[in-house]
């Protein structure tokens, strides 16, 4: 057992991508992240030179018996990310992450993996490991469209809807505490496709718009759909359903073969409402919090 660690995201998918694309929508992370980085040459730090930056990138894949049985990836300052792998490569894993990083946020991966992770990382930086946020990976070849439709369309969002949607996300990062989202406004300006770029979130509308929700990113054959939210006021109503459905027709229509969406295990109206609109279950990840 070994761990390589590669120089850049392209020499990871080099060396990864046929292993990840067995399981394409399990790691659609790793897959997503690392096919966005291709080509971007790492940025300063907004503070100073390239060298306070938070830390360089992390891509690695952990080998037995010459194949890939495991990945490994951070793109600070965010969290350590792991696919499934032997447990008894997580300690191995932990000391080459160690040479990288002095300390880090947290971890995400598949339930065990990522426990297992916390207890090896806790006892190596002196640090206590707590449960985070236990999440659930769905995916969905075909939609079933819901039983009764919420009123309104959907459109897809705009330069003019930036406005609205840095607010939303702002909320959405506030209730859901995925920090991940980064700057609202920035988020929005991109996911908006400001200056003629992709336009990557829709809205639904009834009168006004009620409802967002993105397709952030994407694999070879799927895409993941993200930042559900519907403002607390016109909730309970089924605009997010609605949504969720049309925009992952929209997907599919695209000649995407799946998509993929997570949802908190703490929330179990929303896997309920995606279950009924085609979404499986596939895989249960948690954070694990280092503090």
């Amino acid at each position: 057992m070994r761990v390589v660690r590669l120089q850049d995201p392209r020499a990871f998918l080099d060396r990864a991508e046929s292993w990840l694309l067995q399981r394409e929508a399990e790691n659609n992370l790793p897959l997503g992240i690392a096919a966005s980085l291709v080509g971007v040459r790492p940025a300063a730090s907004a503070s100073g030179p390239a060298n306070a930056a938070p830390g360089p990138l992390y891509f690695a894949t952990i080998e037995s018996g010459g194949g890939v049985v495991g990945c490994a990836f951070r793109t600070p300052p965010y969290k350590l990310g792991l696919t499934r792998m032997p447990l008894h490569a997580v300690r191995l894993l932990a000391r080459d992450v160690a040479e990288v990083y002095e300390e880090l946020p947290a971890v995400l991966g598949p339930v065990a993996v990522a426990r297992a992770f916390g207890e090896v990382w806790s006892a190596l930086g002196g640090v206590r490991a707590t449960p985070g946020t236990r999440q659930r990976i769905h995916v969905l070849e075909r939609v079933t469209p819901p039983s009764r439709m919420a009123p309104g369309g959907m459109r897809l969002a705009g330069p003019a809807d930036i406005p609205l949607v840095a607010r939303w996300l702002a909320s959405f990062i506030r209730e859901t505490g995925l920090g991940e989202a980064g700057d609202p406004l920035a988020s929005a300006r991109r996911l908006c496709g400001e200056e003629g770029g992709k336009r990557l979130l829709a809205l639904w509308v009834h009168e006004v718009p009620v409802s967002m929700a993105g397709f952030p990113a994407r694999t070879r054959h799927g895409v993941r759909i993200g930042y559900v939210y519907t403002p607390e006021k016109r909730r309970g109503r089924g605009y997010a359903t609605a949504l969720v459905a049309e925009l992952s027709s929209h997907a599919l229509d695209l000649g995407f073969d799946h998509c993929v969406l997570y949802t908190d295990l703490a929330n179990p109206v929303s896997n309920r409402i995606y279950g009924g609109i085609g979404y499986r279950p596939l895989q249960d990840v948690m954070d694990v919090d280092f503090e």
